[in-house]
């Protein structure tokens, strides 16, 4: 008897998932780092939020490319939990300590500056998350899992 062949983790919405998670990582990572290099000095909390922002957003995508694994995937719900939590508080109170916000971070009024993505994409994070959570393997290195 053959076995199935294995089919990819990452296609269709956890594909597209990453995808959007990637670019948020590149667009978080270039807007705090010329921030920083250029007006740090303005606003270092707001600009020190938006490389935080970056750094969760890179993490969370290595995470979901990996998260057929059993770590990364804890790593995942950790880092799109962490996500969230973010948005929520920075979203939040950029819209109540306007002094303390007058500068925009990728996350101040819940990512409006990002058309609400980083609002909506920890609810798909975590919403793909769960309902792929069947499918981790305690293999550490393994981007793909069997039918």
């Amino acid at each position: 008897m053959s076995t199935p062949p294995s089919r990819p983790r990452m296609t269709g919405i956890g594909r597209v998932l990453v995808i959007v998670y990637a670019i948020m990582a590149l667009a978080a990572t270039g807007r705090s780092f010329v921030q920083i290099v250029q007006r740090f000095d303005e606003a270092p909390l707001a600009y020190s939020l938006s490389a935080l922002a970056a750094v969760v957003y890179i993490l969370a995508t290595l995470a979901l490319v990996f998260s057929a694994s059993a770590i990364w995937y804890r790593i995942a719900w950790v880092a799109i939990g962490f996500e969230l939590a973010g948005v929520l508080i920075v979203g939040t109170l950029s819209f109540v300590l306007l002094d303390l916000f007058a500068h925009p971070t990728v996350w101040s009024w819940f990512g409006g500056g990002y058309l609400l993505v980083p609002l909506v994409l920890p609810f798909l994070g975590l919403w793909w998350l769960w309902t792929h959570r069947a499918r981790v393997t305690a293999q550490p290195h393994t981007a793909s899992v069997a039918p």
